[in-house]
């Protein structure tokens, strides 16, 4: 039976915000320097005809959700245009209910065609994968839980319950053949931490082409009073944790790479390394090479990798490569591939044995991927998308609530920390990150406590205006 809390989508705006970076970011063989995040102004109703406003945002990252040939441009174009025809998706859609109840519906009954219609009209080029349209229906799924919050005055994590939900996880969620577990009477609250922290370890992003010591500048670095040489980095935010980018293709550049970033990060007193080879590895013996390889010449450093990320493409569908051998020696974590919590349960067969998840794959997706993730044994991150202004706050509370193997991801500061100004007025310790850490104690009140009317407004107009 519907709840009076129920609601329904009868609005949305859209905004595309343009970022500029003042370093490269290196995503596989791409190198970026600007990207689009797109955000999404989304009006819900209830039964008794209240409306609230919500607010949500992702950054179109075209070259991580799209690896291909086609030229960035045509690539971010088509992902903004699919924006454009969620906008009137969204508001058209009838389903009502609780935000993870019309988010779940639109993703499996709704979004699949739109896709499938979008790249029908786009036959004479490469068609837009499904990661893409994850990727542009997250800023309204989050939007959504944000209004509800909103609508009924409380932070939307506490309505991940049964006093909120018409349905259980057992109406999403299915265990894995051959275990106990059981979703009946379960929801996403039985899964979160018991008290969220107010405070993260930061992890920061060395990419593939950032400037590790001396020998690594060019000349053309920005001169702008924020920090370029690792070093500096780790000094003056008191770092602790790095994600170290690898290519995937070059063993000896990964292995010298490794070691190169590791032995300053043992002088600095860094804690914990990670390292992410960009869905580029089609052998786990390169992997295991490489790790066995420290794990006989720098055994300190092989200790202080914490886990890999992603090393093998992301269609696990087409690429069902068995991990074992690489999580027997270190914690191996699905990004890209983990679209969805049945893909977790398909990396799990294959060997993988943690998640890391992402707000930009919807907030839905994401909470029922913890929680199938953790009734299952599986170990949670929470990685960065370089999540800038609005998008920082889903992203860290996600991670606070998750009760992650260590800490957030977080690097927006490094490559475009101006493109949070406004934000950081309201919070500041979101957009900053000292004596290693992120600091979550401003985000407070309804929805995902962006605290949106005391920051100060953008003058950008809506791109894209859909009412029914």
């Amino acid at each position: 039976m519907p709840m009076q809390t129920d609601i329904r989508c009868v609005a949305s705006d859209l905004y595309f915000l343009p970022v500029h970076t003042r370093l490269p970011i290196k995503f596989g063989p791409e190198t970026v320097t600007y990207v689009t995040c797109a955000r999404a102004k989304v009006t819900v109703r209830d039964s008794q005809g209240r409306e609230a406003n919500g607010w949500g945002e992702t950054p179109l990252s075209v070259t991580w959700v799209w690896p291909s040939s086609l030229s960035y441009e045509v690539r971010h174009e088509a992902m903004k245009r699919f924006c454009e025809i969620l906008a009137v998706a969204w508001v058209k859609f009838p389903s009502s209910g609780h935000p993870i109840e019309i988010g779940y519906d639109f993703q499996e009954h709704q979004l699949p065609d739109l896709l499938r219609e979008f790249n029908a009209t786009r036959a004479h080029e490469e068609p837009m994968p499904w990661l893409g349209a994850l990727i542009c229906c997250s800023l309204f799924d989050i939007a959504l839980h944000d209004a509800y919050g909103i609508l009924h005055a409380v932070p939307v994590y506490s309505t991940y319950t049964g006093q909120w939900m018409n349905r259980s996880l057992a109406d999403f969620l299915t265990p894995a053949k051959g275990t106990e577990v059981s979703f009946a009477g379960k929801y996403p609250s039985d899964f979160f931490v018991a008290n969220r922290p107010d405070r993260l370890r930061a992890w920061h992003l060395v990419g593939g082409v950032d400037a590790v010591d001396e020998s690594d500048l060019t000349g053309k670095e920005p001169k702008d009073g924020y920090p370029v040489l690792l070093r500096d980095w780790i000094r003056r935010d008191g770092l602790t944790c790095l994600k170290i980018k690898l290519r995937g293709n070059d063993s000896g550049w990964d292995y010298e790479r490794t070691v190169k970033i590791g032995r300053m990060a043992v002088e600095e007193n860094v804690d914990w390394l990670t390292a992410d080879f960009n869905c580029t590895v089609n052998d786990p013996a390169y992997v295991n090479d490489i790790l066995d390889r420290l794990r006989d010449e720098h055994p300190r450093l092989f200790a202080m990798i914490l886990y890999v990320e992603q090393p093998f493409p992301y269609d696990l569908e087409k690429h069902r490569i068995d991990t074992r051998s690489v999580s027997a020696r270190k914690p191996l974590f699905l990004d890209e591939s983990a679209h969805d919590w049945k893909h977790v349960a398909l990396g799990r067969e294959l060997g993988w044995t943690g998640v890391a998840l992402k707000t930009c794959k919807t907030q839905t997706g994401a909470l029922l991927s913890l929680c199938w993730a953790k009734a299952h044994g599986m170990t949670l991150m929470v990685q960065d998308l370089t999540n800038p202004m609005l998008a920082q706050i889903p992203h860290v509370l996600l991670a606070a609530h998750a009760g992650t193997i260590m800490g957030v991801e977080t690097n927006a500061m490094q490559f475009y920390p101006e493109a949070s100004r406004l934000e950081a007025t309201v919070h500041p310790g979101l957009f900053q990150r000292r004596n290693g850490e992120v600091d979550l104690s401003t985000i407070s009140g309804s929805g995902f406590g962006y605290r949106f009317h005391e920051i100060p407004p953008r003058d950008d107009k809506p791109h894209t205006t859909s009412t029914n």
